[in-house]
């Protein structure tokens, strides 16, 4: 641990990148969460009602994530093409507006288009952020650089949660694209990625999206950068934004009252000090691979504990969904691994794909959950989730086992 910390350098790691990073990220995370806070308040104003407001509900879900897979793709790919700092600042700009848009609907159309429109924006700034942290600094401080991003940002589903309770969810929503506006506003001064001005000298393919496909090797390493990342979605997904609905499949007392925003709030909170946690360790021990094992089993447990243990208790499940989070929490490092473990020249498509296929996998695994709801007799209400769930652990553990580790990687090379 004292070797970790003589490397740790305050100056290199609080620098312009890592604060415009950060606040970007709670911003997007803000508005990520924020629309599982206020659906329902939301939706009903609109008109809808019933059982109609979760068919909606998933329905704008999906629209958002399929905005982030498509916009994952357009930032990255950008990143590679045109630079960093450009794309943050676009990103920025683009869920800032959709935020304020999102006020300002009266249909459900309305809200579907500016659901996409917001997550199309959100897919370009945690992934170019985090791509211009780790190639701005030393192999020794990136880890800490990467880990104040996560962790500051993730606060921002904190936000959410307690203004939505205390104000209209149009004003949440203003306050959201406010936030973005004004942290543009401030200018914060940032420098573009000294790697990436670099390889402006050579005439190599950069931002090729499709080369991730051009080979066996290539793709079953952007694969494996995915799927180690499923399991944080997984439990996001169907164990705490539809904590309700999966109340009558465990041994949750049903006399627990489900506050959806609560939940998530605590969850978060968790997430928080788990990208702390989890960033340290990765560099304490100067492995991200091993770092990530220990918090993929955690979850895990916590997973089966959340299916099978009784929770007779408010306060007892409140603190499992904490723990929850606090076992998801290695998300900044699983990016930081995407974003190593490629060249300067697609770097930025990886670091922005990967985690938005890694949101848009709750999609698939929601394509999965229904199949294996009409596979499995009606008895067996537990078997389709567990599936699910079994798959999603089994993949994210053997693509790490095979995954190179990449602490200390030096980043100034390109993809052949």
């Amino acid at each position: 641990m004292d070797a970790a910390i003589k490397d740790f350098k305050f100056k290199e790691v609080f620098n312009g990148a890592v604060i415009i990073a950060a606040l970007g990220y709670f911003v997007d995370v803000y508005d990520l969460i924020l629309f599982g806070m206020v659906r329902i308040k939301s939706l009903t104003d609109l008109g809808v009602t019933g059982a109609d407001i979760d068919t909606v509900g998933i329905y704008l879900h999906n629209c958002q994530f399929i905005g982030m897979m498509i916009g994952g793709i357009f930032w990255g790919i950008l990143g590679d093409k045109k630079g960093r700092l450009s794309v943050l600042f676009a990103s920025i700009i683009t869920y800032s507006i959709a935020n304020i848009a999102n006020g300002m609907i009266s249909t459900v159309d309305a809200y579907a288009f500016w659901r996409f429109i917001a997550g199309f924006g959100l897919a370009g700034e945690l992934g170019v952020g985090i791509t211009l942290v780790s190639e701005g600094m030393s192999k020794e401080n990136r880890g800490y650089g990467t880990m104040l991003v996560a962790s500051i940002g993730v606060t921002g589903a904190i936000a959410a949660a307690i203004l939505s309770k205390l104000l209209d969810w149009r004003m949440v929503y203003f306050i959201g694209g406010g936030l973005g506006i004004v942290l543009l506003l401030l200018r914060i001064k940032v420098s573009e990625s000294g790697i990436f001005k670099h390889m402006n000298d050579s005439d190599t393919s950069r931002g090729n999206f499709f080369q991730l496909f051009s080979g066996r090797k290539i793709l079953s390493k952007y694969l494996k950068c995915i799927f180690i990342g499923t399991p944080i979605w997984f439990v996001i997904g169907f164990l705490i934004m539809y904590a309700s609905k999966n109340v009558k499949l465990t041994n949750i007392s049903p006399e627990i009252p489900i506050d959806t925003p609560m939940i998530i709030m605590v969850y978060y909170i968790g997430l928080t000090i788990g990208d702390i946690m989890s960033g340290m360790l990765s560099q304490y021990l100067k492995s991200r691979r091993v770092a990530v094992l220990a918090f993929i089993m955690s979850t895990l447990f916590f997973t089966l504990v959340y299916f099978f243990v009784p929770i007779p208790s408010l306060m007892l499940f409140y603190i499992l969904c904490g723990l929850l989070g606090l076992s998801c929490g290695y998300w900044a490092v699983f990016i930081t691994i995407s974003a190593e473990q490629f060249g300067t020249n697609i770097r930025s498509t990886v670091a922005n794909t990967a985690p938005n296929f890694v949101r848009g996998m709750f999609f698939l695994m929601g394509v999965l959950l229904n199949f294996f709801i009409g596979l499995f007799p009606p008895h067996m209400t537990l078997a389709p989730i567990l599936t699910v769930g079994a798959i999603t652990f089994g993949l994210a553990l053997f693509s790490l086992y095979y995954l190179e580790e990449s602490f200390g990687r030096d980043l100034d090379y390109l993809e052949k």
